[in-house]
């Protein structure tokens, strides 16, 4: 086998990279929340195509090894512990069988990620292994992994050259107050001078009510010109809708496909990962950038994940 899960944690799904090619049907993308986390952990354990990984939010799972696997964990400090003894996070790690890995409580981030040194044996559902909670489809049977499942690990690899490179600098994600970078949204021209002035100069609070499909944010009402109804239409990971509060709903990984509210805004593909960590509370200021500009920022994180990859290789 390769592991077996003995606490579930409060939310934990095998994810990739999301399943695409099905929106026009209705089925989501889901995927990972956390892009960049979940990539780091492929590089560390010699993946181009990181393939599944397990994401927790907030508490995290507690799992048995049921055969020799490296591993890696990264994403949000859930205090992780091998056998009771706290190991490194954004290290390349051996469990053994029989070992136990538990994590806690998230004290940094939102996500954390655990991948494996070998593929996941969960089937392909439309081309993806991402859990569609709402459509109950992927993953370990379309749901939340809970005490006693358990998943095979394909081609585990106990061994990896270089395995004194294979480590990255931690992502800690203390911060209570962040700058997150948007471009503007097909439905800009919606909204007023005040509107618009209002949702990039104010600041913005993550609520409680955020989750996988959209992070509701607190803040100064934005204002639109002739009511933010609009025929439904697609909807991008990081869309930033108008409801008729005024008060900003910025779309995740389970969002669903078609949204019939004026979309301000789309935040960078770069800063998905930053927003994606933060916790309820905390402080947002949006800022807008060209589409060049976001472009240059996406070429220049490819190039050092491409960089990554051959350092620990």
């Amino acid at each position: 086998m390769g592991i077996r899960i003995l606490e579930g944690g409060a939310l934990t799904t095998v994810q990739d990279r999301g399943r695409y090619g099905y929106q026009s049907t209705g089925f989501s993308v889901s995927g990972v929340m956390d892009r960049r986390s979940f990539q780091i952990a492929g590089a560390l354990l010699g993946k181009r195509e990181t393939g599944a990984a397990l994401e927790a939010a907030l508490l995290g799972p507690t799992i048995e090894f049921t055969e020799d696997v490296l591993f890696a964990l990264t994403g949000a400090d859930m205090k992780p512990k091998l056998n009771g003894w706290e190991i490194p996070m954004y290290h390349a790690l051996l469990g053994k069988r029989g070992d136990v890995l538990s994590l806690g409580f998230a004290v940094t981030g939102v996500y954390g990620y655990i991948a494996f040194a070998g593929e996941m044996d969960v089937p392909v559902v439309m081309g993806s292994k991402s859990t569609n909670l709402k459509c109950r489809i992927g993953g370990y049977e379309g749901r939340t992994l809970e005490r006693g499942d358990e998943i095979g690990i394909l081609g585990a690899k106990t061994k990896l050259p270089n395995m004194y490179k294979r480590y990255e600098d931690i992502h800690a994600f203390t911060e209570t107050e962040k700058e997150i970078r948007v471009l503007a949204g097909p439905e800009a021209d919606y909204f007023t001078e005040e509107g618009m002035r209002a949702f990039l100069e104010s600041v913005y609070t993550v609520t409680d009510s955020s989750d996988r499909m959209g992070y509701r944010l607190e803040g100064e009402a934005v204002a639109s010109r002739r009511g933010v109804d609009i025929i439904s239409n697609g909807i991008a990971f990081g869309a930033v809708q108008i409801p008729p509060s005024g008060k900003p709903i910025v779309m995740m990984a389970d969002r669903q496909t078609m949204g019939g509210y004026a979309k301000i805004a789309n935040v960078a593909t770069v800063d998905l990962p930053e927003l994606a960590q933060s916790r309820s509370g905390t402080k947002l200021h949006f800022k807008m950038i060209t589409i060049e500009e976001a472009q240059k920022l996406l070429r220049r994180e490819k190039a050092y994940m491409r960089y990554l990859y051959r350092a620990t290789n």
